[in-house]
């Protein structure tokens, strides 16, 4: 019992010393158990967030093996499927003849008759609106009727054309040669608005039709993409080289609804050989694309893990209207880009519509027929610089050529004030000039002009097919045409209010600085250039489409 009594006191004496020099308490001793906690469940979390991370980046890696790998695979069979055509049927200029030489050439020439009256048109359709009582920028809004009709019919038209090729492109130019008839024989502002309201409906479902057909046939053999878009534009700069001259003579002659007669005899004849092309979707949906689409689905068991985020999913081609959904594009970087480099390219045809035949017809020899020869040698430029973007296309990249070839158009546009400022008065010239002037009986003034507007002709030549193909590369199965028909409908909405925009910018400016709606038309092109930049650089590479 003592020795219970002492050891009591003696404990209590420890505590207390314990307490008094280390500072120890009952309530610090459970904080510093709590901070000690806090401690180990931050190194808990620290660990756990570094373990997810590694996970999360061997995830990435091995979805890009997969993606690698099917890249890889997907080319070599369509090259090989390539292949094998081109020894059974032989080849037409590179091209397999039976499936894409002999339908190509068909289309080609059709579109080549179609552009013989379409270039007739274009020197007379701002005389059109002049002859009418409209003002400039009245007139670009006659000019713009068809884009509002294109653009709200593109979603249509597209998913139409998906169905079936063919009857897409003959039902919607039968309602372009309508249209241009009714134009011809309208008698007011209602009537031709009706016309041309029905103009860009026509062309909205043929257009469709086109693209998805040429992207069906340039899918054939993927090698010669460039070549093939090239031909097709080619084939349009020299229907518009020998149209516009014949329009220009028509106008002076007959008047300016004479040149819509043309057009529409030209439509008719162009239905007639639609009829002798052949359908390209049953092609595709058992051919190339069908082993496109087995390509893709070696990584189907991974894909299953993937996010909506990750890849555009796409479909059989059962669902068409949900593979192109366009907002689901408008995702990608890239496609947002292609659309705004579009937008400011439809400036520049604006210009050239709205603008470029008002100021040729005011400084040209000729008047209207000096307006048509100067776009029939535009067209003829047009032929040059279209192999160029096709062979820069296949040689480097569509996107990279849109870029470059965006960049040489705007400047020809930006350059035209500076060019209509020249006189020879002010501007020395050197004796090979001063004798090509002579000789032609231009002014300084009028040839600066025209160079201007062949550049811009060249870089917009060979910037169209670049468009095109990186709209065909990225383009989801059984929905190419959908899919197509979204840059090309935000170059409508731009070409709605485009022409408006230069006019009252003419007629505000003009005066004082002549040629400055084609400069702002340049400028938009050079933004639209800058948005396809900025889009590859801030982007990652396209991710696959994926079934």
């Amino acid at each position: 019992m003592k020795e219970v009594i002492i050891k009591k006191p003696i404990l209590i004496i420890v505590s207390i010393f314990l307490l008094i020099n280390y500072n120890v308490s009952p309530a610090s001793s459970f904080l510093n158990t709590s901070r000690i906690g806090r401690k180990e469940y931050s190194l808990s979390l620290r660990r756990k967030t570094l373990f997810l991370s590694a996970i999360k980046k061997q995830q990435q890696q091995q979805k890009e093996d997969v993606v690698l790998r099917t890249n890889n695979l997907s080319s070599d069979r369509d090259d090989s499927i390539s292949r094998s055509i081109i020894e059974e049927e032989g080849t037409i200029l590179g091209f397999p003849k039976k499936s894409v030489a002999t339908p190509l050439g068909l289309l080609l020439v059709s579109q080549f008759l179609l552009f013989i009256g379409v270039g007739a048109v274009i020197p007379s359709i701002p005389l059109y609106g002049k002859e009418i009582g409209l003002s400039s920028a009245s007139n670009g809004l006659i000019i713009s009727a068809p884009a509002v009709a294109l653009l709200l019919g593109a979603k249509l038209g597209g998913n139409f054309a998906d169905k079936a090729r063919k009857p897409a492109m003959l039902i919607g130019m039968a309602l372009v040669a309508v249209s241009d008839l009714g134009t011809a024989l309208a008698n007011g502002l209602v009537s031709v608005t009706i016309a041309r309201l029905g103009l860009g409906a026509g062309r909205c479902i043929n257009e469709a039709g086109e693209r998805g057909m040429l992207a069906d046939l340039a899918g054939r053999a993927p090698e010669l993409r460039g070549r093939a878009l090239s031909a097709q534009q080619a084939t349009i700069a020299l229907g518009i080289a020998i149209g516009a001259p014949l329009g220009g003579v028509v106008v002076e002659r007959f008047g300016p609804r004479a040149a819509f007669l043309i057009v529409t005899a030209a439509a008719l004849m162009v239905c007639v050989l639609y009829l002798f092309l052949p359908e390209t979707i049953n092609y595709n949906t058992s051919g190339s694309s069908q082993s496109r689409s087995n390509n893709i689905s070696i990584s189907n068991d991974y894909n299953k893990q993937t996010t909506t985020a990750d890849v555009i999913v796409v479909g059989d081609g059962s669902d068409n209207e949900n593979n192109g959904e366009w907002t689901k594009l408008l995702s990608s970087g890239t496609w947002r880009g292609l659309a705004l480099c579009q937008c400011g390219a439809s400036f520049g045809f604006a210009a050239k519509i709205a603008s470029i035949p008002l100021i040729a017809t005011s400084i040209l020899p000729g008047g209207a027929a000096g307006a048509g020869a100067l776009i029939s040698i535009a067209g003829l430029s047009g032929i040059v610089g279209a192999p160029i973007g096709g062979w820069l296309t296949d040689q480097t990249s569509a996107k990279s050529t849109a870029m470059l070839s965006g960049l040489v158009s705007s400047t020809g546009l930006v350059l035209i004030p500076v060019a209509l400022s020249f006189t020879t008065e002010t501007t020395p010239l050197i004796p090979f000039l001063s004798e090509f002037l002579e000789n032609t009986g231009l002014t300084l003034q009028a040839a600066a002009f025209s160079a201007c507007a062949i550049v811009w002709s060249m870089g917009a030549s060979a910037q169209g097919p670049a468009l095109t193909a990186l709209a065909q590369e990225m383009a989801p199965l059984g929905s190419e045409a959908t899919a197509m028909a979204l840059p090309r409908a935000t170059g409508d909405a731009t070409y709605i209010f485009a022409p408006f925009l230069l006019g009252l910018v003419a007629d505000r400016y003009s005066l004082g600085t002549p040629g400055i709606e084609c400069a702002v038309a340049g400028t938009a092109t050079l933004l639209g250039v800058m948005a396809l930049l900025w889009s590859s650089l801030m982007t990652e590479e396209e991710k696959p489409l994926i079934k």
